[in-house]
């Protein structure tokens, strides 16, 4: 893959998407309104694709009848749902929030659908979804933003209006959806109440993060693929053990976590949680273009190395002061999964392979003086990394791109199995995005000691937009201007372009 030299770019785009309704027929009280938390598809398959809605008339409690709902859905072919192709009804219950997730089949391929949910009275509003090419085709190009940690309280939801204007086929949203604490400086807004730590908690979380207006249009337009970070439960988590706490009563708290995270987002059943476990790594195809590996690297993680006496999570820690650090045994994602990816790998097929984790992935030694690493991340992980990386390099899976999210930055990277060795080939390009709300960090441009990094910026929120084609993939790096205000504009920080089965070094 040739990277070509970055540009800078500015976009102001308009941001009304036409063709959207924004609701239904409502009840004759509007407090009465059933679809306060809008609705959300998700999972696209070639004949397939999730709808959710959660049924709820106030974020704080849900305010529906204990009793089951049910609830109709169409599918139509076109926006004014009259040339309907599946027609059903779902019931919501208490035990899961009222929420519904319908698994939609026998559609046809790469085309887009709308969709509306009818329920006590009321109807949703229509939205779009869209389905994915079939295997064996190759389409002519695949539009998605990557997003990750949009903490309620930090900013205003503003890169969604910008993101919604540019009219992606999907959304790939990498983690922290929720943030279970309050933290930060400078807030905009609440989240009227304390941390979430019991399913009452988390269920609230999520469902006042979902009565914005900007989230919920984003969710309207385009199919999403979500996978989880952290703060989904608690802050640098790993395992069974949090910052403060560990064990049985942790594990608890994650299930609460787990239970309202699959409530609220466009899942399948087979995602449903069995208590504190979860299995929501898979793999989406999109026809002969590209596969999707999309990884949990929380869940199943080690602890993190060389933790301090008394407490969980991350720190920084050097080579010299922490053997653990380099233990071959240490994981990131599990030996299960580690063996999942790895088949997947081999059996990779589509011109474009793309790895959808949490994280950083390259290694950034630099941020302190002595060189110290991230625990919480790769860098703590670096056995693990070094494994993941050799084998994309054993499969030669075609053009592998790992995208990111965590850092609240953007960051864009050559990976190699050794970074100590930069004259070795990349075997794939990262492209990290910033965050879409939540305060950002110590990031610069340019790290000469790492000459893997192409550029770092963690001066700005927004999100990535990438495009796929046969021929090249184009990453434009996206900034808002400004996170207190809701109008805020868009600039374009770097555009990136990787030439297909062209293998070679990025520029510094």
């Amino acid at each position: 893959m040739t990277l070509l030299l970055p540009r800078r770019g500015l976009l102001r785009a308009g941001m009304a998407m036409p063709g959207l309704a924004l609701l239904g027929h409502l009840p004759a009280r509007a407090d009465e309104y059933p679809f306060a938390l809008g609705v959300a598809s998700g999972e696209p398959g070639s004949d397939s694709v999730i709808l959710w809605t959660r049924l709820a008339t106030r974020w704080q409690g849900g305010g529906i009848t204990p009793a089951p709902v049910p609830v109709d859905w169409v599918v139509a072919r076109d926006e004014g749902l009259r040339d309907v192709v599946r027609r059903g009804r779902a019931m919501a219950v208490a035990e899961d929030a009222h929420s519904v997730h319908v698994e939609v089949t026998g559609l046809d391929p790469d085309r887009p659908y709308w969709y509306r949910f009818t329920a006590l009275g009321a109807e949703s509003g229509t939205a779009r979804t869209r389905t994915a090419p079939r295997p064996g085709t190759m389409p002519a190009h695949l539009r998605f933003a990557v997003a990750s940690c949009q903490q309620y309280e930090q900013g205003y939801y503003g890169a969604y209006r910008h993101m919604l204007a540019e009219n992606p086929d999907l959304v790939v949203f990498l983690g922290d959806y929720i943030y279970e604490a309050s933290w930060g400086r400078n807030l905009v807004r609440s989240h009227e109440g304390p941390s979430a730590r019991d399913l009452e908690g988390y269920r609230d979380r999520y469902a006042l993060y979902k009565t914005d207006p900007d989230l919920q249009a984003m969710h309207r337009a385009c199919p999403w693929l979500v996978t989880w970070d952290d703060h989904e439960v608690s802050n640098d988590y790993a395992a069974d053990r949090g910052e403060m706490e560990e064990g049985a009563g942790f594990l608890a708290r994650r299930a609460a976590a787990y239970k309202a995270f699959w409530e609220h987002m466009p899942l399948p059943l087979s995602a449903r949680p069995e208590g504190a476990s979860a299995r929501i790594y898979r793999r989406v195809g999109f026809g002969d273009l590209a596969g999707f590996h999309i990884l949990d690297d929380r869940q199943y993680r080690a602890y993190q190395a060389c933790q301090r006496p008394g407490r969980g999570g991350g720190g920084y820690v050097s080579r010299e002061a922490c053997a653990e650090l380099d233990d071959p045994a240490r994981s990131m994602l599990g030996s299960a999964q580690e063996t999942w990816l790895r088949e997947g790998l081999h059996g990779a097929r589509a011109r474009w392979t793309v790895l959808a984790q949490q994280t950083r992935m390259a290694r950034l030694g630099t941020m302190r003086t002595p060189v110290t690493y991230w625990t919480d991340g790769w860098d703590g992980y670096p056995a693990a990394r070094a494994r993941l990386l050799g084998d994309l390099a054993a499969s030669r899976a075609p053009n592998p791109l790992v995208i990111g999210g965590d850092i609240h930055a953007h960051l864009v990277a050559e990976l190699r199995p050794d970074f100590d060795r930069p004259e070795t080939p990349p075997v794939a390009v990262e492209f990290t995005g910033t965050s879409i709300t939540s305060q950002g960090g110590r990031y610069r441009e340019s790290y000469p000691a790492d000459p893997h990094i192409a550029y770092a910026n963690g001066s700005a929120r927004g999100y990535l937009m990438m495009t796929l084609t046969p021929a090249a993939a184009t990453s434009e790096l996206r900034a808002i201007d400004d996170v207190r205000d809701r109008d805020t504009g868009l600039s374009t920080q770097r555009r990136f372009v990787l030439e297909a089965g062209r293998p070679a070094l990025l520029p510094g």
